[in-house]
């Protein structure tokens, strides 16, 4: 892309630490520009400008005429530094580049096709393994985008950096040659067990369950003593040899087997 945007900057007389910190202070956010066997140009942003750009899409493959006073300076965003709670940008770096200036850049990748994919289509996900290339070419022609056809492939299938056609004069960086962009894989299928809920007639047996008092068949309720009487009946009889047994209310106390008076 040959065609840069243009965006005013102020010049600043100091650099250094304090010095940023001095324009930041301002309310200005500053850079510097460095390159093409010049000296370096401090400057800052006016930060809304600045913002504005920066969430365009294609910010780091952009030429951008940086205006500083009456001068001129083509340039490629090299680095911006963010505030770690905010994100806004609190300091800049820039590149001057020429016409024949070459230069290594990161180019983000787009993905066509999907629609037609084989994989895809049989419920296959599109794995992006490089969102981004590192390409070595012109400044004047940083190519907006790379474009990648995935419609051939199908499940378990990938594509490589040298499937990919670049525009002219475009070549991969050394360490991305051949590199792996995206794959096609096979969907994840997570199965959870389903819990039948109970019929009427089980809830209503789990509920005589619970009402139910515990203990073995036959045991005396709780808090029941040995040998009691039940409300207004006799009295238990004694074991064989056994002392007379309490008498009933208002009832004469039955005398122990042999134990009457002949």
């Amino acid at each position: 892309m040959s065609d840069a945007n243009t965006i005013g900057a102020a010049a600043r007389d100091r650099v250094g630490k304090g010095a940023a910190r001095a324009t930041r202070r301002q309310g200005l956010v500053p850079g510097v520009i460095y390159g093409d066997k010049k000296t370096a140009t401090p400057i800052a942003f006016e930060p809304r400008a600045l913002w504005v750009e920066m969430n365009r899409a294609g910010f780091r493959t952009r030429l951008y005429d940086i205006q500083v006073g009456s001068a001129t300076e083509r340039c490629l965003f090299r680095d911006v530094q963010t505030d770690p709670v905010s994100d806004r940008p609190i300091h800049v770096d820039l590149m001057r580049v020429t016409a024949t200036s070459r230069i290594h850049v990161r180019v983000p990748v787009h993905f066509t096709g999907q629609e037609k994919s084989a994989g895809i289509k049989r419920g296959g996900v599109l794995n992006v393994v490089n969102h981004e290339i590192e390409v070595v070419c012109l400044a004047s022609a940083i190519p907006e985008f790379l474009s990648v056809d995935v419609a051939h492939l199908d499940i378990g299938y990938s594509i490589h950096l040298d499937e990919v056609k670049l525009p002219d004069g475009v070549v991969p960086a050394q360490h991305f040659k051949n590199v792996t962009v995206a794959t096609i894989a096979a969907p994840t299928v997570v199965v959870e067990a389903v819990v039948a809920a109970p019929t009427a007639e089980e809830a209503a047996a789990a509920a005589a369950a619970e009402g139910a008092a515990p203990g073995a068949e036959g045991a005396p309720a709780a808090g029941a003593a040995a040998g009691a009487p039940a409300k207004g009946g006799a009295a238990a009889a004694p074991a064989k040899g056994g002392a007379a047994a309490a008498p009933a209310k208002g009832g004469a106390a039955a005398p122990a087997k042999g134990g009457g008076k002949k």
